[in-house]
């Protein structure tokens, strides 16, 4: 039985982000996949992927997606995204703070021939940038 664009997002989600399953990755990703993302530049193939699942990991401990709502079609695919994890490397070049952090996203996914071919992630930088700033100083805005 052929999987479906929303079991792919799934397993992205669950086994490759929140198991950090490279040869997963590997298995759904188009070989020719783009990336792009919040938190970095557009990427390409799985490889380029894989790196940026590292430096991700590596800069939040136990980072943890969770999928608040999935929206499909037969090849689209739109999440609304919790993503978490506690700041222990550098992150916009800011050293290690030690806190757990927690930011809303959305993430759109294209699905072609069983396999993903495009991801755009939006997720809110603002709310990370401020939970890891020294101050934590939270602007509002004004009209």
């Amino acid at each position: 039985m052929a999987v479906t664009a929303s079991e792919l997002v799934e397993r992205f989600y669950h086994q490759v982000w929140n198991r950090s399953d490279e040869a997963e990755a590997w298995k759904i990703l188009s070989p020719d996949f783009r990336f792009r993302a919040s938190l970095g530049p557009e990427l390409r193939g799985p490889g380029g992927f894989v790196a940026y699942l590292r430096s991700v990991h590596a800069a939040l401990e136990n980072f943890t997606c969770t999928i608040e709502q999935l929206l499909a079609t037969e090849d689209c695919v739109a999440a609304r995204m919790r993503f978490s994890g506690r700041h222990r490397g550098k992150m916009f070049g800011i050293a290690a703070t030690g806190r757990d952090i927690v930011w809303s996203g959305a993430a759109f996914f294209t699905v072609r021939g069983g396999v993903i071919s495009e991801l755009w992630v939006l997720g809110d930088i603002e709310a990370v940038r401020r939970q890891l700033s020294p101050d934590r100083k939270v602007d509002s805005f004004q009209l």
